[in-house]
């Protein structure tokens, strides 16, 4: 069956992007790409949030439509949410991991573009 070959896929590429998001400002050749992953990120959360709900990941949709397929039910509204509560065992705050998780987004943000436009500006 491809689903569970699909779900894996999903699960590595919300890995990578979660760790793009809160660490990629840290390389500079990895700078400008992170500024771009970042803004697509905050669009996907706000924007689309607008006809689907603040915080709203299209790729989350996607892999919930195949952990559903799977079997899945009660799946919550956060891909973060889901791991943390898989790696410890327990259920978590959803809204303690919602600010977590924004808080630590909106750090983020703030090295980006301090890195890229603030820093930036000082050197040249």
């Amino acid at each position: 069956m491809i689903y569970p070959l699909l779900d894996w896929f999903f699960t590595l590429l919300h890995l990578v992007i979660v760790g793009f998001n809160l660490f990629g400002w840290i390389w500079p050749s990895t700078r400008k790409l992170h500024l771009i992953v970042v803004t697509l990120t905050l669009g996907c959360w706000l924007v689309l949030g607008i006809w689907y709900g603040i915080g709203y990941c299209p790729i989350t949709d996607w892999q919930w439509q195949i952990k559903e397929k799977l079997g899945e039910t009660n799946l919550p509204a956060s891909f973060v949410k889901y791991y943390a509560d898989k790696i410890s065992g327990k259920n978590i705050s959803g809204s303690l991991v919602d600010t977590i998780t924004g808080v630590s987004f909106a750090a983020a943000i703030l090295m980006t573009v301090y890195i890229n436009f603030i820093q930036g500006k000082k050197k040249s």
